[in-house]
């Protein structure tokens, strides 16, 4: 008879361990808070690390289907206010090392490639899970991946480990523009980020170093603009053809280190676990590996407390040194002070290369 599985959780990492649980033999349930999976949203830079994770999660061509989806990355250049370079992006330094390049993948494409790998009804939607325990009377396993604001880590660790605000607010959204390469733009305290995703299409986003909470007093167009419209082209251009309803704004945080993922019959996976700020675009990428890490050791039979360990032992360290140095990267980005000094830091560690 099969193991069972209840996943909290239909995003990215849960529905990636789903596939993974469901490939070992389990079976699994899925419940989702949210009435539906989105039909819009940002883009996401899928490292060759993450699609090594989709192959090994599900023999029949996630992997493959993202990289025909996804749009290769290519370089750009962190720049400052007014256009001039501070250092470039080397993108082909990961093919070299990992032989294949950052794929760029709207989160909604990649969210309906992960549904479609399933049974249709395996996900139920609208559903949320504010207390494991009930589950874990029902299933062998339950796995936590139901995001920053966890409920299941909530209940297994109470207000311990709190969610924190890293010190900056975020606004995101895509605009219809093409432009040639992507890239950052730091200044003091703000910073402005472009990916093309498309044809006619750019991802983008800016950050302030203000307080928790902040909201422009007179519109967040109006208030991007203020900030960053004598910054060089082509942002204020693209601001200016955004609308209010477009921009989507959230306080930047990331989790207070958890001292484990799992108890006996428990796990967290990806926001749920490791939260981290957005500064190394690791967040979905470290789900995936997640997922397929976890299917992995529950596979073959192994009990699931004794799974639950290795998993632990095999992500808790990884993920939460890269959530520290992701926090620190955002520091220096955000720096008020010494900028040229930030500068020089910036450049020397681009020539060691990004994490592939």
């Amino acid at each position: 008879m099969a193991r069972t599985a209840a996943v909290v959780g239909g995003g990215i990492g849960g529905l990636a361990v789903a596939i993974g649980l469901r490939r070992a033999g389990w079976a699994v349930s899925v419940f989702e808070r949210g009435p539906s999976l989105p039909d819009t949203g940002t883009g996401l830079g899928i490292w060759p690390t993450a699609l090594a994770a989709l192959d090994a999660l599900d023999a029949l061509g996630v992997g493959e289907e993202a990289r025909r989806r996804g749009r290769p990355q290519g370089s750009g250049l962190i720049r400052r206010p007014d256009g001039s370079r501070i250092a470039a992006i080397d993108v082909d330094r990961v093919v070299r090392r990992a032989g294949e390049p950052v794929r760029l993948l709207a989160r909604p494409d990649l969210l309906h490639l992960l549904a479609g790998a399933l049974p249709p009804g395996l996900v139920q939607f609208g559903v949320r899970i504010t207390d494991p325990a009930p589950l874990t009377r029902e299933f062998d396993l339950v796995v936590g991946a139901d995001g920053i604001h966890s409920d299941v880590r909530r209940a297994l660790c109470g207000d311990r480990f709190p969610v924190r605000y890293a010190g900056v607010v975020a606004w995101r959204g895509t605009a219809a523009m093409d432009i040639a390469t992507g890239g950052e733009t730091w200044g003091r305290g703000a910073r402005f980020g472009l990916t093309p995703q498309g044809p006619g299409v750019t991802n983008w986003y800016a950050t302030l170093a203000v307080t928790e909470g902040y909201r422009p007093p007179d519109g967040d167009r109006a208030g991007l603009l203020r900030r960053f419209g004598e910054w060089h082209d082509p942002i204020p251009r693209l601001l200016a053809g955004l609308r209010d309803g477009e921009i989507l704004r959230h306080d930047v945080c990331d989790l207070t280190p958890l001292p484990g993922y799992v108890t006996d019959r428990v796990a967290l996976l990806g926001d749920a676990a490791h939260a981290m700020t957005p500064d190394l675009g690791q967040g979905a990428c470290q789900a995936l590996i997640d997922a397929a890490v976890l299917a992995d050791c529950l596979g073959g039979g192994v009990p699931v407390p004794v799974a639950l360990r290795a998993y632990d032992r095999c992500r808790r360290r990884r993920t939460q040194r890269l959530a520290a140095v992701a926090r620190r990267v955002g520091r220096l980005a955000q720096a008020r002070r010494f900028t040229p000094a930030r500068d020089v830091l910036v450049r020397l560690a681009l020539a060691v290369g990004p994490p592939a």
